[in-house]
């Protein structure tokens, strides 16, 4: 009894702890790209969307009708389901393995930091693993006792899902194999009040169904097919070592131990341990094989939590064979775990603290930069005319601006990254893909780092041929240009004449995050197609330390840039020597001040260097 409080006490203490700290997070914590545009098919509502089934757009249209166009409340129908989840898995497992095992099933639900993250960004994982976990609960009190109650939780359960995501189809099929491996669950299999729940699982795909029936299966398209390259890739292999630093080293090898002893059972454990631990078995083992032919370029880490909140429910059992030191290294590193997701969330929620990761591959650029972009927004067409309007130049634009602006009809011109995340069917029937013709002022909004920057001049000439020549942009560089954005102020009629493009730049020396002593010698080149560029300012934590020598030969930047037409080729090069005697050792960030010959000024995107005596 003594060991069941304790066990108790240590639950509602973590998840009081993680609960109140994730809702402070969530608070502050930048809308992501993903977020937003659920937002968006929230105030466009409809039963399904080409990228998901209707439940987590109604979500956050619950949220923000409830709570007001805030990210608290747009997340907060997210963030409860979250936190509903340690006790509907405490639940399930005091069932079958007694009180003590179930809170602490608890506790390693609130710890492990796949499922303990949950709801701190509104996305469709919660309301799935929600779902997922009624499935499991009804699944094994139905493996004891087929009864209407258990049959309508499943049906409740897989009613959620398939509101949920396209990915609980796997679900389904991993809990169907479940039950025919074991004896006990072919047999209720037989049940009439079975086939009534499924039934009524299967007639919630319908809405996703019908939408796909009358669009050419342009969802199932997406999610099947156009999203993955279907052929083997070795990078597959990393699937072991990222899970097992996602859900923690000692965990993960619980995990596995669960699935190992369920697999090769021959009925000498209760039925409900070998459905818990084949389901996620199965579940684990099925996305582990389909990392090496799926899509490998969007997350996909998370994708095997429901298979680990099943075998989850099975771990506090198993742990109690373990030695003491070994049960208290799991818990310690769990919590560690936990604790640096957690203050992964909280840097990215800090502006000066993400500031510092502008460089790094790893830079979280899909939250950052919206509040910045929004307020250059709003100066900008207060300086246009009223009826301006706004456009996009690709969806996460639309909708982040969208969100920030109150308003969900911001048009978005045709764009890679629409077609790469199944947004642009939905743009297209919500008539708002744009072809770029216009007979009002516009406000063309580019997210220039969103492209790859060998793409990025191609996109230019492509804005070019839509929009005509582009006049100078305002530019709005956030985190050191780690998201960099780009204002065209369009006038009613389109112009003609040759591209004007925004200006282009590369420093060749010095390297990124380069350690330097003395002079720092600076070398690259820059142009701007259509008219060329005037100079080159240094700048050094924003301000000006150097006059760039511009005009140096550079031939080799016209053969890789072919379709570049600045007049000036081959003539683009540009150097610059600035004494740093004077400057404080440490970390700086070196930029350049482009000046065009069209009267435009253009930051640059900063890079950092550290300077030593």
């Amino acid at each position: 009894m003594r060991e069941e409080q304790r066990a108790k006490q240590i639950f509602l203490a973590l998840w009081t702890l993680a609960t109140v700290i994730k809702v402070l997070i969530a608070a502050r914590l930048p809308l992501f790209v993903d977020e937003a545009f659920y937002w968006q098919e929230g105030r466009h509502l409809a039963a399904a969307y080409s990228d998901l089934p209707g439940l987590t757009a109604w979500m956050t249209r619950l949220g923000t009708e409830l709570g007001g166009p805030h990210v608290l409340a747009l997340r907060a129908p997210f963030l409860l389901l979250a936190a509903l989840l340690p006790w509907l898995v405490a639940h399930i497992a005091a069932r079958w393995f007694g009180d003590t095992a179930g809170w602490r099933a608890g506790s390693l639900v609130v710890l492990m930091p796949l499922s303990g993250t949950l709801g701190l960004l509104a996305l469709p994982d919660v309301p799935m693993a929600f779902a997922t976990v009624l499935c499991l609960d009804a699944g094994a009190r139905l493996l004891r006792e087929v009864d209407s109650v258990s049959a309508a939780e499943l049906a409740l359960g897989l009613a959620i899902g398939a509101l949920s995501h396209y990915r609980f189809i796997g679900v389904i099929g991993v809990g169907f194999l479940a039950l025919l491996w074991l004896p006990e669950g072919r047999r209720l299999l037989r049940d009439a009040r079975v086939w009534v729940a499924l039934a009524f699982g299967i007639a919630a795909w319908a809405p996703l169904l019908a939408w796909n029936l009358e669009y050419a299966d342009a969802g199932l398209r997406f999610q099947l097919v156009e999203r993955h390259p279907w052929a083997f890739h070795a990078s597959g292999a990393w699937f072991l070592l990222i899970q097992a630093a996602l859900v923690t080293p000692l965990l993960f090898v619980a995990l596995l131990q669960v699935s190992g002893r369920a697999l090769s059972d021959r009925g000498g454990m209760p039925a409900q341990w070998r459905y818990f631990g084949v389901l996620g078995a199965v579940s684990t083992l099925g996305f582990f094989v389909l990392g090496f032919f799926a899509d490998v370029e969007r997350v996909s880490f998370h994708w095997t939590l429901p298979g680990y909140l099943a075998l989850i429910v099975a771990v506090p059992a198993l742990l109690r064979e373990w030695p003491r030191a070994l049960r208290a290294a799991t818990w310690l590193l769990i919590g560690a775990g936990m604790t640096l997701m957690l203050a992964y969330y909280l840097t990215v929620s800090v502006p000066q603290w993400r500031a510092q990761f502008a460089a790094e591959k790893f830079y979280p650029s899909n939250f950052a930069g919206w509040d910045q972009l929004a307020a250059a927004v709003r100066e900008q067409r207060a300086r246009m005319p009223a009826e301006t309007r706004l456009l996009a130049d690709n969806f996460k634009v639309g909708a982040e601006l969208g969100f920030a602006l109150d308003d969900a009809d911001i048009a978005v011109l045709d764009h890679p990254l629409n077609h790469k995340h199944g947004r642009a069917p939905q743009l297209r029937l919500w008539g708002l893909q744009s072809d770029g013709t216009r007979d009002a002022p516009t406000l063309l909004v580019v997210a220039a780092s969103e492209l790859p920057y060998k793409s990025l001049l191609a996109h230019y000439h492509s804005l070019c041929r839509r929009v005509g020549p582009l006049p100078p942009p305002q530019v709005g560089n956030t985190d050191h240009g780690g998201q960099r954005f780009l204002l065209f102020a369009l006038p009613a009629r389109r112009t003609e004449g040759e591209c004007t493009a925004p200006a282009m730049a590369w420093l060749d020396t010095p390297a990124s995050g380069a350690t330097l002593e003395g002079r720092l010698d600076i070398a690259g080149w820059a142009f701007k197609d259509g008219v060329g560029l005037e100079r080159v300012e240094v700048l050094l934590d924003g301000k000006v330390v150097a006059q760039a020598q511009y005009g140096l030969d550079s031939p080799g930047v016209a053969a890789y840039w072919k379709i570049s037409t600045d007049p000036q080729h081959p003539a683009v090069g540009f150097r610059a020597s600035v004494d740093t005697s004077a400057l404080a050792p440490g970390r700086h960030w070196l930029g350049l001040r482009l000046h065009g010959r069209d009267g435009s000024v253009e930051d640059w995107s900063e890079q950092p260097l550290t300077l030593r005596r």
